[in-house]
């Protein structure tokens, strides 16, 4: 996003906290799904989310225009997110539509953050992610886009009703349809690390050779902790391909510590003399 739109995003989060301040869990459920309602109207109108971007009318037309479109459809929270959203200037329609969307998953976590399950949600994301990937068959399922959005949704449901929280397989169902365009694993990873911000936090991916014992992973969470400055959150993958040691990422940073890292290094180094 451009400046003008981050910072209309900006705006609209502001305004997104004030409207979901006092709401019950199910009101907050009805203001993420109202907006991601919205923001996929907006994915398929494009003459409407041009109109409601659109610089040369004034921002109270636009919102007017928001209001008369959407207000028998969407409850007063979202509404007035909405009406607020359109009369901020964003650098394109597509980033208005992506904005949408950005609120909508906003909405599901504070409603997660507000009933104290956000780290389980994170969590059952995570681990949602670690089957997937482990099961080829399932990913490709899950990642096909010549399937429809409802078959793909309807598998998550087969998989994660009833075993996990409804944020989760809300968040998931989002992830199968392309959160912000991204193909289902991006979609998903991108879910999962907002998930951690919403804490305060850096998400840091683990792949070990063998199980980290609670000591040292809350031991490599101090230290990657005390070095950026924040607290992270840890998510560990076992991969025995990698010998012994572990390869870590935070952010756009890499460690690589694995044995098979050492090995590789080493045959390259000696087949060059």
């Amino acid at each position: 996003m451009q400046s003008a739109s981050r910072d209309a995003l900006a705006m609209s989060q502001e305004r997104l906290i004030a409207a979901a301040e006092g709401l019950t869990a199910d009101e907050l459920g009805r203001l993420a799904e109202d907006l991601l309602g919205v923001a996929g109207i907006l994915v398929h109108e494009i003459p409407l989310r041009r109109a409601l971007s659109d610089p040369s009318r004034g921002g109270a037309d636009r919102s007017r225009l928001a209001e008369r479109i959407f207000a028998s459809h969407v409850g007063a929270p979202a509404l007035g997110v909405l009406t607020s959203m359109v009369t901020v200037r964003w650098s394109s329609p597509g980033d208005l539509v992506s904005a949408a969307e950005q609120l909508g998953v906003d909405a599901v976590l504070i409603g997660a953050e507000q009933t104290g399950v956000l780290p389980e949600v994170e969590d059952e994301l995570f681990r949602f992610s670690r089957i997937a990937e482990g099961h080829p068959a399932l990913a490709a399922a899950l990642a096909d886009e010549t399937a429809t959005s409802e078959r793909r949704s309807a598998l998550v449901d087969q998989l994660l009703e009833g075993k996990a929280r409804p944020a989760t397989v809300r968040l998931a169902r989002l992830a199968v349809s392309g959160f912000g365009g991204r193909a289902f694993e991006s979609s998903l990873e991108r879910l999962i690390e907002l998930a951690a911000a919403r804490r305060d936090r850096s998400v840091v991916r683990v792949r070990a050779a063998a199980p980290m014992t609670e000591q040292q992973e809350q031991g490599l969470a101090a230290a990657l902790a005390a070095a950026y400055g924040r607290q992270v959150s840890l998510q560990v993958e076992v991969d025995e391909s990698l010998i012994g040691g572990a390869i870590v990422r935070i952010e756009s940073d890499l460690y690589d510590g694995s044995v098979a890292s050492r090995l590789a290094d080493t045959r390259r180094r000696l087949t060059s003399l």
